[in-house]
């Protein structure tokens, strides 16, 4: 293909990309899990050391299991055909905010007051924990990975359409 990158190279590309998400959401996700309960019960301030130390442990095990369903849904989702993905990787990795908000909600933590703008398009993220980039997992070397994902899955349309 002489305009462009060809199929079998955007592929790879799109292929390697989404390797380096998954590898990244599970190495990254459980600290996130983590530091974001963390900083909401800070922020928050009303628990006695028990139910902090209960909560804690809640947000460590809540980090392993939202790994796991999380990387489970970016494989599916890569495992699909490009022309048959409904949905981004940012998109199934903003749904990690369910484990974290239910230690939240266990602990007492009521929902914190957002955006209309957040609470429009992220209803279920009652904690304003959502991710907006990759890099936001605590590795900044995340944050280019899914418009680098977005372009070869574009290449692989355009080569398609070429073709």
């Amino acid at each position: 293909m002489p305009d462009g990158v060809s199929e079998a190279a955007a592929s790879a590309r799109l292929r390697d990309a989404g390797d380096a998400i998954l590898a990244g959401v599970e190495r990254c996700m459980p600290g996130w899990v983590v530091v974001e309960v963390t900083s909401v019960l800070d922020a928050w301030g009303r628990l006695d050391a028990d139910a902090r130390e209960r909560a804690e442990a809640g947000a460590r095990d809540a980090g392993v299991a939202c790994a796991h369903r999380v990387t489970d849904e970016l494989r599916a989702l890569l495992a699909l055909d490009p022309a048959d993905q409904r949905a981004t990787p940012l998109e199934i990795i903003r749904g990690a905010v369910r484990e974290p908000s239910q230690v939240l909600e266990r602990a007492g933590v009521p929902p914190v007051v957002r955006d209309e703008f957040d609470e429009r398009t992220l209803p279920d993220d009652i904690y304003g924990l959502a991710p907006r980039t990759l890099g936001d997992l605590g590795d900044d070397s995340l944050a280019p990975l899914h418009l680098v994902w977005g372009l070869a899955k574009a290449a692989v349309l355009r080569a398609r359409a070429g073709a």
